[in-house]
């Protein structure tokens, strides 16, 4: 028994079908500067946590939609506050570790 012909689509309109594809290479994260970064003192004893929520949670939604580890996620989103001309620290992946218990993303 024989394998039935592979389906083949015809494109006749390339130009929308070029732009369509340049649309499903971009990718757009938003970056807002009036953002905690850094936790604020709740005065309870102990250590008090650097990085706030949201923060945390920026790095380990990039971690879970480009499949990265830890270390890979941190360097990445490095590189993305620098491209967004921003001077702010990164949580290194001991941080991430330990916060992603407690946070749900």
């Amino acid at each position: 028994m024989s394998k039935p012909p592979p389906a083949r689509c015809r494109t006749t309109n390339w130009s929308s079908y070029n732009a369509s594809l340049r649309k499903r290479g971009s990718l757009l994260i938003w970056v807002d500067k009036d953002m905690t970064w850094r936790a604020q003192r709740d005065g309870r004893p102990g250590r008090p946590p650097v990085f706030s929520d949201a923060a945390i949670q920026l790095c380990l939604s990039i971690k879970v939609l480009f499949k990265l580890p830890l270390r890979q996620t941190a360097g990445m989103v490095a590189s993305l506050l620098r491209l967004a001309g921003l001077d702010w620290p990164v949580p290194d992946f001991s941080t991430l570790c330990r916060r992603q218990k407690i946070l749900t993303v």
